[in-house]
């Protein structure tokens, strides 16, 4: 069993729990401490997106900031169970763990959302596929943080505007350009 720790919020210190799988990498806690200050670290609100949920930990950063609601999407069976279990613990209503593969997600979710989290597992083209169908789950406004063993500069009509890399990893706020 494998643990990360809350870095921000009212769970502040709380850790998360989750089975090793191949290709899950929770985010470090000094790039969530970075994306936290990109995003401010209030998101009283906010609806969010974990669509490739993991750990869950990016999803559980948010609540723990006071997102109004955070659906946490992850598809392998273990990893999903654990999701749902540290869900549970936390105790929070405002967390929806949904066992589901993110495309076919994206095409019947039936909510807007205000904070996407793209970490998707890397060389399998998951960005690309999942891209043509975001603007139809993303409200006006809608934020992308997207993490990817290369710079994302553009997914569909949103573009970077803050980046930084840790290690091999490469991340990215990302906002809808004003057309």
């Amino acid at each position: 069993m494998s643990r990360v720790r809350i870095v921000g919020g009212e769970w502040k210190r709380r850790l998360v729990t989750f089975q090793a799988a191949p290709g899950l990498r929770p985010t470090p806690d000094a790039v969530r401490e970075t994306l936290f200050n990109w995003l401010g670290q209030d998101l009283t609100g906010l609806v969010c997106l974990d669509l490739f949920a993991g750990s869950g930990v990016l999803g559980f950063e948010a609540a723990s900031r006071g997102a109004a609601h955070v659906t946490l999407v992850e598809r392998d069976a273990r990893t999903f169970a654990a999701l749902r279990d540290n869900a549970a613990v936390l105790g929070e209503a405002r967390l929806e763990p949904v066992r589901a593969d993110a495309v076919k997600f994206l095409t019947r979710a039936d909510r807007r959302y205000d904070l996407l989290f793209l970490d998707p597992p890397y060389r399998q083209g998951w960005i690309e596929r999942v891209a043509p169908r975001l603007g139809a789950v993303l409200a006006p406004g809608a934020r992308i943080y997207a993490e990817a063993e290369h710079p994302v500069e553009r997914i569909d009509a949103w573009e970077s505007v803050r980046s930084g890399r840790a290690g091999q990893v490469y991340y990215q706020l990302l906002e809808r350009m004003k057309a």
